[in-house]
């Protein structure tokens, strides 16, 4: 039997790489035989980076950057198997995960060290980009990424811009006579698991700012900023990135890219799976499982699960969903190539429990599983 393991990760709990292993973990105590594929992925957030290099037979490289707060740290980014693809995740120089609670501050917080990133790639001779929009503390719509790159952003006075969102709503001149030249040559493409534009009611800011830390009248005041900064774009760039959708990823990154790397949003999975040849994997799978942490009606909307269902329901194969918590709306899932979805806590536990105990539930729902499959088989 041919099982092919296809998870995502679980915030603050297993990367997709140990879901994977705790699935094959599970399946082996049922079927020791199992030809079991392991192909953990993402849809464009955190994890993206390993799973794609990890697919593609590549490498890391790690580099001296600065932190959303402009703190020197140390982030990595991924080389493809062809060695002329590198893959960025914004968490890695510019994550949420890289600020402490008190230390969160969308105003000021910056991507100036996934432009750091970039800067590096290029450096090196690379110009095809993956840039992966997951788990970022920012809310500056690229200006920082712009300013590593080389972009000098002034306000009317001819002062350069204090790094951050709040900042932008003094914007007057965008200078990119120095941005770096081999951005002439290079591709961008930006992998979103996201549909939100870059401003309004469901923008990068009122969606997203109030987990990175932002106020009610920091949002106000974000929001505008973003505003007049697409406005200015708009002016003296001829470049329209308020509405498109995908653009307020990453608290407005997306749109960053757009503006300044000629940049192409396109959906994560899809993407990712197609560098992974994923439907290569499952040629002859006689099973697929997928996982994630909450399943709820944001799976509907092109997280990884909802894309497994669908290249399933492509190729013929059962999709079977393990997740923490299934969300009443997540039956929907069922309509798009999911065969059953399979939540794996087995009794009243706290989330705690749950994240400690997530390895060991996993093996154990991933066999039981297997067993009703298998006496599905029979009959």
């Amino acid at each position: 039997m041919k099982i092919v393991l296809i998870p995502d990760s679980l915030k603050e709990s297993l990367s997709a790489f140990e879901v994977a292993e705790a699935m094959a973990n599970g399946i082996r105590k049922v079927l020791p035989d199992a030809e079991i594929i392991s192909c953990p992925l993402a849809d464009g957030g955190e994890g993206t980076m390993d799973a794609l290099v990890h697919a593609t037979g590549g490498y890391k490289v790690e580099v001296h950057v600065h932190d959303p707060l402009m703190r020197s740290i140390k982030a990595s980014y991924g080389i493809l198997g062809d060695h002329q693809t590198a893959v960025i995740e914004t968490a890695s120089a510019s994550g949420l995960a890289l600020l402490n609670k008190h230390d969160r501050n969308p105003m000021i917080t910056t991507s100036f060290g996934t432009g750091e990133l970039i800067v590096n790639a290029l450096n090196k001779g690379i110009r095809k980009f993956i840039i992966g929009l997951g788990g970022s503390g920012i809310n500056d719509g690229g200006a920082g990424m712009a300013q590593a790159l080389g972009v000098n952003l002034f306000d009317s006075q001819g002062k350069e811009l204090q790094k951050g969102g709040a900042s932008l709503i003094h914007l007057a001149k965008i200078d990119i006579s120095k941005i770096h030249e081999a951005l002439k040559t290079a591709e961008f493409k930006i992998a979103s698991d996201v549909t939100n534009p870059l401003t309004g009611s469901n923008g990068a800011t009122r969606i997203f700012g109030p987990q990175k830390g932002a106020t009610e009248e920091m949002v106000t005041i974000l929001d505008e900023s973003l505003t007049h900064y697409a406005s200015v774009i708009k002016k003296q760039m001829g470049k329209g990135i308020a509405d498109i959708a995908g653009a307020g990823a990453a608290g407005g990154l997306g749109a960053g890219i757009l503006a300044f790397c000629g940049g192409v949003i396109e959906s994560g999975f899809p993407l990712i799976a197609e560098f992974a040849k994923v439907e290569d994997k499952l040629e002859n799978a006689d099973i697929i499982f997928t996982a994630e942490g909450k399943s709820d009606i944001q799976t509907l909307s092109g997280k990884l699960p909802y894309c497994v269902g669908k290249l399933g329901q492509k190729c013929g194969v059962p999709v079977f969903l393990l997740t923490g918590y299934a969300a009443p709306e997540s039956e929907e899932l069922l309509k798009h190539g999911v065969t059953c979805i399979m939540p794996f806590q087995n009794g009243p536990m706290t989330l705690a429990e749950s994240v400690n105990e997530a390895f060991s539930l996993i093996s154990q729902t991933s066999a039981n599983i297997l067993r009703v499959f298998l006496e599905g088989r029979k009959k």
